[in-house]
This record gives structure tokens, sequence and C-alpha cells, in this order.
């Protein structure tokens, strides 16, 4: 029997996320999923005259694979897969992974030739830049174990998530990027001995309701390249490249990582920026205001949404908000600034626009909690 909670979803991600017409390809790169979620997306699309192709993979049949590579397995890997992305008008990518540290323990420099070979130009360069793309976890007793819950409350809390109606949150967030488009001066402050100021000046901003992951719920741009200085202190948990880390501390001098620090983790910090020249810099600036998500669960396409959230992003630049730095390097890390965790501000040209979580500028306040919550996401077929 399906699960119409997995019918709902596939509507969602067919026809809002995506946007699939009628004759469009769609891949549906399917990690360690049921069954029956891929099928409710393969009759999505077909019901609306779309053409599906999927991709089954299994977290552990990809570390072997990964295990003892050669980069010429990686090359031919990247070349057939590069070439099928190219003829997709879509993208979606499901991760259900059973262990976020399968990958943990890997040679490092194996990572970097994946990134490298594979991941820039398949993903980074073509997925990201030619398709309409939506990437999202598939809740697992891993991830409910993550979020300090159990398996079927874990559940219920991501369809709501998942389910957001997020026509209403698109609405509110073009206010904050018509805010931060006419913004130069950025400066944070918040737990820790975070202080951090750098300019957004003719940066695009980029709002993210739905659209690109799902969960959804910020609006991203890029600082300029080489205007960041001072220090921030991130006050959630992360996992990059199978090994976790806690309390990063990075500090900037003319927008170059001149410090790091840990308290778990620390060790890997100097491999992860000395991937290449661009790691060393940032490529994205957010703003995180899910309503749902309130807690961090070390799974980054929820944790850069928690409301009252930011992330500050060594390495690569999106195209469609570019500072012009490239990097095999994305890394997405978290500083929330509600009450519990410490506070903080964030001000745009020296006005306060966030205090403690919470917008504060009349013009953004549709994006605090109390205005999304409440809303599902309603789809016509």
């Amino acid at each position: 029997m399906s699960d119409p909670r997995y019918t709902k979803l596939a509507d969602l991600l067919i026809n809002y996320s995506t946007c699939l017409q009628s004759g469009e390809h769609i891949l549906i790169e399917a990690f360690d999923m049921p069954r029956g979620m891929v099928i409710a997306l393969v009759k999505a699309t077909t019901d609306v005259g779309g053409h599906p192709h999927v991709a089954i993979r299994d977290a552990q049949i990809m570390r072997a694979l990964h295990d003892d590579a050669q980069d010429s397995q990686f090359e031919i890997w990247s070349e057939y897969d590069l070439e099928r992305m190219k003829r997709m008008d879509a993208y979606l990518g499901l991760r259900g992974s059973h262990n976020v540290s399968e990958m943990s323990g890997l040679d490092a420099d194996r990572q970097q030739a994946w990134g490298r070979i594979y991941g820039t130009p398949v993903h980074m360069k073509q997925r990201l830049n030619h398709t309409r793309w939506c990437v999202l976890r598939w809740p697992t007793p891993g991830m409910a174990q993550l979020a300090g819950m159990n398996t079927e409350a874990f559940e219920d809390f991501y369809f709501d998530v998942c389910t957001l109606d997020y026509s209403l949150m698109a609405e509110a967030a073009e206010k904050l990027v018509d805010v931060m488009n006419a913004t130069d001066q950025v400066h944070i402050q918040g737990p820790g001995d975070t202080d951090l100021t750098f300019s957004i000046k003719d940066i695009p901003s980029i709002p993210c309701c739905g659209k690109l992951n799902i969960p959804d719920g910020e609006v991203f741009t890029a600082p300029v390249k080489d205007s960041i200085n001072g220090v921030i202190h991130y006050n959630t948990p992360s996992i990059y490249r199978g090994h976790s880390f806690e309390n990063i501390r990075l500090e900037f001098k003319d927008g170059k990582i001149i410090g790091c620090s840990a308290d778990q983790g620390g060790e890997y910090l100097d491999d992860i920026f000395n991937s290449d020249e661009g790691a060393r810099y940032v490529g994205e600036f957010a703003i995180g205001f899910n309503p749902y998500i309130k807690e961090a669960m070390k799974d980054i396409l929820f944790d850069e949404k928690i409301a009252g959230s930011l992330h500050f992003t060594p390495g690569n630049a999106y195209d469609d908000a570019c500072n012009g730095n490239k990097s095999e390097v994305h890394w997405d890390l978290v500083l929330i600034q509600r009450p519990e965790y410490g506070g903080g501000t964030i001000m745009f040209d020296g006005e306060v626009i966030r205090q403690d979580g919470m917008f504060v500028k009349e013009e953004l306040l549709g994006l605090n909690p109390e205005n999304l919550i409440g809303h599902t996401c309603t789809v016509s077929i």
C-alpha cells in the first residue's frame, strides 16, 4: 500500500520544486531510499508528461567504490554521469543514508580527488547551473537519533517541515532579498568572540523557498571575496567528509581564513582548507528562517535552515550569487543566534535587522516563525 505522504511530497517536488513540464527529462538520484517514494516520484513525473530517469545508490557500495579507487576510475565515472546530466532538464537528489559517517576513514587524497574529478564537473558546474534541481534528506532512524527524537515523531516532524507553505514563505522572503540587494556592509556579532564584518555590495541575493532544497528557508548571497575581517565562532555541530566537528572558530583577514580551530575535529581543518586556493575563502552568506527547524541534527540540509540562524560557507560560490571564488569545497557552517544559543545581531549598513534570531525590521517581520507556521502546501495537478 502506498503512503499518501509519499504522494503529497512527490507532487510538491515535481510540480513546485522542479516545475517539471511535459516532455522534460528528470534524473531521480536515490540514496538508500524506500522504493515507494521513488515509485511515487516516477508516477508524479509521468502524470505531467515528463520522462523519469532513476539512479539507485547505496551508501555502503559507494564507500566500497571509493576505497583504493584510482583517478582513472573517477574520470570514467565522471564522464558518463556528466553526459547524462547534460541531457536532463531537472534533477532530484534524495538522500536517506543510514549512517552519516559511512565515508569516514577514507583517504583524504581520495576524497579530494573525488571532489575534483567528479563532484566539480557533474554537480558544481553542470547540475547546479544548468538544471532545475532540488535535494532532500529522507527520514531514517539514524536521523531521528541525531535529532534526539523517536522515529515516528521524527517522521511527523519531517513531513510537517517538507509540506510547509513554501509559496507564502517565498512571498515574505522577497522583502529580505530587496533589503539585502540594497546593502553594502554586514556586521555580525554573536556567541563566543564572533565579531565579523564584510560587504555584499552588488552581489545578488537569492531566495530559497522550496525550489532547491526540501526542507528550505533561506536567502543567500556571497561576501565580496576580500572584504571579510574578524572572527566567527560557529555553535552547531557539522559532519564533513565523514568527520564530526564541534565549535569551529575561523579568523579572517582580507577575506582569507588565517586561523582555524575546533573543539572536535580540529586536526582535519587544515586538510580541508588546503584542498585548493579557494577553500580558504568564502563563497556564501545566508540567513535561515524555517520555523519548524529549531535544533541542529548534524544534517546540513536541515541545519542551514534553522530559524534564527545564518551560515557562512568556506569554498565555492554559486554562479547566481558569485564573488569569483571557486573551489571543490563548499562547507556550510551554521551559527544560531537565538537567545538559548547565546543571541546575537545581524546589522546591514549599521541598522539591526535581526536581533537574537528574530527579525526586527518592519518589512521583514513576515519571516518570523509565528507568521510562517500553520500553513501547509497544497499542489494542484
